[in-house]
């Protein structure tokens, strides 16, 4: 089991997603735990790197936490992803390791990887993603 860390940011229907250098599909913000980290440790770091944005750890709120096959991963590799939303300060910019950001909407579905795809699903059955 691969265990990662994304931040969920939702604005008007719309969920911020990121597409790394050589990658076909589109991931939430976040990454793997450094060791001793802890999910907000990690959640604050990889945001930072990733958009340039500082995360406000106190404002970080558990969202959920979904399993499935880890993209690109041979079959049975599963990733467990542990989301949070959080507030943050500056502006939204890739870094060198992302191509592009992007909002989503559920039509985009079949842009994401799999363990997405499932977020993509409860955000739009709670009425979050348009």
């Amino acid at each position: 089991m691969i265990d990662k860390v994304a931040w969920i940011h939702v604005v008007d229907g719309r969920i911020l997603s990121t597409r790394s250098h050589g990658k076909d599909a589109y991931y939430l913000p976040g990454g793997k735990r450094e060791p001793g980290e802890s999910d907000v440790e990690t959640l604050v770091r990889e945001v930072s790197e990733e958009l340039t944005v500082d995360i406000d750890p106190a404002s970080s709120a558990l969202f959920g936490v979904f399993a499935a096959q880890a993209h690109g991963r041979e079959a049975g590799v599963l990733v467990q992803m542990t989301c949070y939303t959080a507030e943050y300060r500056g502006s939204l910019a890739p870094s060198n390791e992302i191509a592009e950001l992007a909002w989503l909407s559920y039509a985009d579905r079949d842009r994401v990887s799999p363990v997405d795809q499932i977020i993509f699903d409860h955000l739009r059955d709670t009425g979050q993603l348009a």
